[in-house]
């Protein structure tokens, strides 16, 4: 089995860099780290960086996971070719423009694509946003599913995944103690459903909601809370229709032998235990 450690960081592809870094500093709140050619780096922690845009097709998105060694990569390369995936070896230029030192490739049964890398950068100072929106971490990400019950199974078995609740077909799965790190939703194509970023009080999710009011950002969820985690929430749509979560309060399970996952329907009850509703595809 796969033992992944955490999210590491995401790529998205973009037809307009300029405006995708104004509106991941500027209204996410990320620090801008670099630019190189066609790339844009930024950070919501201490990593070198957690999204990368590229000037690219905006349906293109990467997904990368931090492993703990260099043996657990080339033991994660097996276990995928075992199962019959194909793995690609990122080359050394490649990892030096992910600031890792070794990583795979592959995709996952939807298509969605993967990297696993080992010893990713961090930065020996303080992340320093644009914008105070209270980030303290990239936590999670909502991954596109043409068939979750499937994926769940992949991510369960060959990765670590642990699945904490359910909201339809919908499995909501940690690989620590955060309830979740992976949400995968149902719907016709691959790539990141909605980005996370972890936030440090329920003041930072409503100081942000009015911030986006002011701003003409589109609100597509909440504030809410999930009847899930027990995160209070906020959903916003950037460029391109990518959607950033803001959140704060999520459970952790400590306790692995005495959590049972719960069901929830797929309506807005399930999602949101205020009654908000969502104005996203994959959530409706």
């Amino acid at each position: 089995m796969i033992d992944l450690h955490q999210v590491c960081y995401a790529r998205l592809g973009t037809r307009d860099l300029a405006e995708a870094v104004r509106f991941a500093t500027e209204i996410v709140g990320l620090e801008l780290v670099r630019q190189e050619g066609k790339r844009a780096y930024l950070r919501a922690d201490n990593s070198d960086h957690t999204l990368c845009y590229f000037e690219g097709d905006p349906r293109d998105h990467t997904l990368a996971f931090e492993l703990s060694s260099a043996d657990a990569l080339d033991a994660a390369a097996a276990e995928l070719e075992r199962a019959e995936y194909r793995v690609v070896m990122g080359t050394p230029d490649e990892a030096e423009e992910r600031r890792v030192s070794r990583f795979i490739a592959f995709r996952d049964p939807t298509g969605n694509k993967i990297e696993l890398v080992v010893r990713p950068q961090r930065i020996g100072r303080r992340y320093f946003p644009a914008r105070d929106a209270g980030i303290t971490s990239f936590s999670h990400v909502g991954l596109c599913s043409t068939n979750p019950p499937r994926d769940e199974v992949f991510w369960t078995t060959i990765c670590n995944g642990r699945v904490s609740d359910w909201i339809g077909t919908s499995p909501l799965l940690r690989i620590d103690e955060v309830h979740h790190t992976l949400a995968l939703f149902p719907t016709d194509r691959p790539g990141i459903q909605h980005i996370n970023h972890q936030v440090e009080s329920i003041d930072d999710v409503m100081r942000s909601w009015y911030f986006m009011q002011r701003h003409n950002v589109n609100v597509v969820f909440g504030p809410g809370r999930h009847p899930t985690s027990g995160a209070m929430f906020l959903y916003f749509e950037g460029p391109e229709g990518m959607i950033f979560e803001y959140s704060t309060g999520v459970a952790l399970i400590h306790d692995e032998a005495s959590h049972h996952p719960r069901q929830f329907p797929a309506a807005p009850e399930g999602f949101c235990m205020w009654g908000s509703k969502p104005n996203i595809k994959e959530f409706k």
